[in-house]
């Protein structure tokens, strides 16, 4: 079973991540290929980078002891989702932080992306797959974007998720082709570990 690690990319006060991160762990249970474990950025509290050096430099290697602690966390998983909420056109500080938070611990590893807001958070998602890919991360094509119609229905009307079927139907594909690319690249990763090639 496949183990992904969902990382919940906002912590203000009344954020809509929430409702994304509860129906995305519902779908999840109702699978038997993957197992979802939330990383909730606000009970990881990150300081923001502020390494001597960079961490290729250092084998990866924090000197903060709660990126320490995060990187450590990351190194348990197979893929990952992160949720994405759009501020500005980009993704929130706090998460972009997460990820250069670790180094070698993200590599090799697919994610998926939930974006939502005014474009679903497209533009915010574009950014990060840029800088997942400096972390050779292999973005997958597939992600959900809740775009205001449904965000709008949600907050205003007291609907679910569950009532948009294309919504319903990109998390399933998102799923799929995330338990396809982590199956294969961590299969990928066991080769190499074992042969002893260079990473």
């Amino acid at each position: 079973m496949l183990k992904v690690g969902m990382i919940v990319g906002s912590t203000r006060p009344n954020r809509f991540a929430d409702t994304p991160v509860q129906w995305l762990v519902e779908g999840a249970q109702a699978r038997s290929d993957l197992r979802l474990t939330v990383l909730d950025l606000r009970d990881n509290p990150l300081p923001f980078f502020n390494e001597p050096a960079p961490p290729s430099y250092a084998g990866g290697v924090y000197t903060e002891p709660k990126a320490e602690a995060w990187r450590k966390r990351i190194g348990e998983f197979d893929a990952f989702v992160a949720t994405v909420a759009e501020y500005n056109h980009g993704p929130t500080a706090v998460l972009k932080n997460a990820f250069d938070s670790a180094f070698v611990e993200w590599q090799r590893k697919p994610i998926a992306f939930v974006g939502y807001g005014g474009v679903g958070a497209a533009r915010a998602i574009e950014t990060l797959r840029g800088v997942v890919i400096e972390l050779q991360m292999a973005p997958i094509r597939q992600e959900v974007n809740i775009a205001m119609e449904p965000y709008l229905g949600i907050v205003q009307q007291g609907r679910s998720l569950n009532d948009y079927e294309y919504l319903v139907q990109s998390r399933g594909a998102m799923f799929d082709h995330l338990v396809w690319w982590g199956e294969a690249l961590k299969a990928a990763r066991q080769r190499t570990s074992e042969s002893g090639a260079a990473v």
